[in-house]
């Protein structure tokens, strides 16, 4: 199933019922949701197979799966039960780990039916003095798109990267790699705490194939009418 649009929306949250809720608001108006580590850690796969059965829409698993290869291997091979449109893996996992991922996706379910496997590069809540921090070398953007080749390399289809490295990893991997955008903030709404983010608008110009939005919709007073107002300002643009 493809996306009727970009906007693939957050919902991270241990309560059920508030997520089927959101769910049923929003369906109609984002082209995919979103479930992160806070949902499939309370409900687990049938948590997700509730809310697809909502929504029928694009599933996001937003898992970052990050251990050894035959234990990425098995756990991708298992999210290719629910079906998802992606499921990601932290490229920080190393080249065996992620030739694991893409090879358990391709022999759990093939043709189109194949989730695509992405992998996160630099979180968008770090900046350059957190990679020093943990020992890694900045700056962040560099660093985002050395990890997006190596993930292109070991057969990934894509990357979860912050909207500001969107023309730089574009130009390092190409048309069909697929870049998948959190931290987006529509113009006026708060940061939180992402430290690299664009307006909706801003990161489909550059380039970004999935748009995803949490707090700005989730959080809202009226989730479908935010939820329109971020799709139209793609419109717009």
């Amino acid at each position: 199933m493809q996306p009727t649009n970009p906007v693939f929306c957050a919902v991270d949250t241990a309560d059920l019922g508030h997520a089927e809720a959101l769910v049923r608001a929003i369906a109609p108006i984002v082209g995919g949701i979103k479930l992160g580590k806070e949902f499939f850690a309370a409900f687990g796969p049938e948590g997700v197979r509730r809310i697809d059965a909502i929504a029928g829409l694009p599933l996001f698993l937003d898992v970052k799966y990050h251990d050894i290869p035959n234990t990425v291997a098995g756990a991708i091979r298992a999210l290719c039960r629910l079906d998802p449109y992606i499921v990601n893996v932290h490229v920080a996992g190393g080249p065996q780990m992620m030739r694991a991922a893409a090879e358990a996706a391709a022999s759990a379910a093939a043709g189109p039916d194949r989730p695509l496997v992405i992998g996160v590069t630099v979180l968008t809540s770090l900046d350059d003095d957190d990679l020093a921090a943990v020992g890694m070398t900045g700056p962040v953007a560099e660093r985002a798109v050395a990890m997006a080749r190596l993930g292109r390399d070991c057969g990934l289809d894509g990357v979860v990267c912050s909207a500001a490295e969107v023309t730089a990893i574009r130009a390092a991997c190409g048309p069909d790699f697929q870049l998948v955008v959190p931290g987006i903030r529509p113009a006026g709404s708060a940061v939180g705490d992402q430290k690299r983010v664009l307006t909706p608008g801003e990161a489909r110009a550059l380039g970004a194939d999935v748009l995803v939005v949490g707090r700005p919709i989730t959080a809202a007073e009226d989730p479908a009418a935010a939820a329109r107002a971020v799709v139209a300002e793609l419109d717009a643009g």
